[in-house]
């Protein structure tokens, strides 16, 4: 039977022309190969650099190849962190002509490791919690899109940082299966058999002294299942706002900022019944907001300033889908981001008149302003919009806190809660 290269890319099958088909995986020439780490597998997995590409190689058998080449690009179609399946390539013999197993070519995920490679290094607890958050994220996603894992280990599993992010990928879809909706029997069965492989991995690198002596394998793998089912339940449940009451998806941004997880993108959706509001989350590295939000906008502020400003531009620039419609370059994240400071941000701020914010940061100045409006659409039970919020702050706040304060202390009390001043938590 002659070599067969099956490929996503009329590109792929000269580039790999040139690898040693003739030789079993195993025994490939060592000048072939890209030393990265790897994790566990039944399969014989190689890296392999294939002209300016690096390629991970895996034997098996035809039928799981071909099935998990097309299942790893329906995970693609879907938008699911996962590797790109280049390739299957059937018909290898060797030398005498003897059958060879066929092999799927996976990209290598450039700056990624397996997640059991990293807990083999010397990391601090808080970071292991937030690369274990990112695979919680990545389980949430692969079941929303009704994907069963069937394997979920550290082996399968890559961790990149991304832009500051923390993003888990899928390696290894042999076992998966796709369906148009997993019922709940269907995903703790995944979730259960994640739990006992993250243990289990975990205990077999404790016995090997790999492991720092404060992490808990069997707490550990228990763990990624509660931050799974906390993050499964505020991103499923129902989520369709009653008109006007913008207010509410405020207060769900924050139940996943209180869970530790941020909103990635969010899309709301218009219709009679009301705005039905759909979230992706992700997990971020310290400093994330600042910089995101300096690249944005240019505003220079701190990382919690910074995160609630980023989640109010998020919820404005969601509602801007009609405008300039077709017009690619206007719908850019960086042109509405310089619309919101020209058309929200800076207004809403100089609506404080000078002599009551007087040396207030304006980043604060406009948190506080965000976080007045909440209090006060949480007791109205609707939005009540940002020009009431700026009349009331300005009448009812600022006033008090400047009339109980020598002038000196009027901007720091107001920037440690001077929300106080009406009753309500900062």
């Amino acid at each position: 039977m002659a070599l067969q290269i099956s490929a996503t890319n009329p590109e792929h099958p000269a580039l790999l022309l040139d690898l040693p088909w003739q030789l079993p995986l195993e025994k490939w020439p060592e000048h072939r190969l890209v030393p990265l780490p790897r994790g566990i597998s039944r399969h014989v997995v190689r890296y392999a650099r294939a002209g300016s590409e690096v390629v991970a190689v895996k034997e098996l058998a035809e039928r799981p190849a071909v099935r998990e080449f097309e299942l790893l690009r329906d995970l693609d179609r879907l938008g699911i962190p996962a590797v790109d399946a280049l390739a299957v390539v059937t018909g290898r013999t060797d030398a005498d002509g003897g059958y060879l197993e066929p092999v799927l070519i996976t990209r290598h995920l450039r700056g990624s490791m397996p997640y059991r490679s990293l807990f083999e290094t010397t990391m601090r607890p808080a970071t292991m919690h937030r690369l274990m958050d990112a695979l919680a994220v990545l389980l949430v996603r692969l079941h929303l899109a009704g994907f069963a894992w069937g394997d979920c280990s550290l082996s399968n599993t890559l961790f990149r940082r991304d832009a500051g992010a923390y993003a888990a990928y899928l390696v290894d879809a042999e076992t998966g299966e796709l369906h148009p909706r997993l019922s709940d029997g269907q995903r703790d069965y995944d979730l259960d058999l994640a739990r006992v492989n993250i243990s289990g991995e975990l205990l077999d690198l404790e016995a090997s002294g790999a492991l720092h002596p404060s992490v808990d394998p069997i707490a550990f793998g228990t763990e990624i299942c509660a931050r799974y089912q906390s993050l499964w339940g505020e991103l499923t449940r129902t989520t369709v706002y009653p008109a006007g009451k913008h207010h509410f998806i405020e207060r769900r941004i924050r139940r996943l900022n209180e869970l530790g997880f941020d909103v990635a993108e969010m899309q709301i959706t218009h219709s009679s019944t009301g705005d039905s509001v759909t979230f992706v989350p992700k997990v971020v590295d310290a400093g994330h907001h600042q910089r995101q939000l300096l690249r944005l906008t240019g505003l220079d502020t701190e990382e919690n300033q910074a995160r609630r400003l980023l989640n109010d531009l998020e919820s404005w620039m969601a509602t801007q889908d009609d405008y300039a419609p077709g017009d690619r370059l206007a719908a850019r994240p960086e042109v509405l981001a310089h619309r919101w400071v020209r058309d929200v941000f800076r207004p809403t701020v100089r609506a404080i008149p000078l002599e009551l914010r007087g040396s207030m940061d304006p980043a604060e100045l406009y948190h506080e302003l965000l976080e007045h409006r909440w209090y006060l659409s949480e007791r109205a039970q609707h939005d009540i919009g940002l020009d009431t919020a700026v009349k009331d702050y300005t009448e009812n706040v600022l006033p008090k806190v400047r009339a109980t304060l020598p002038e000196a202390a009027v901007a720091e009390a107001v920037q440690e809660g001077g929300t106080t001043a009406t009753g309500q938590g900062a």
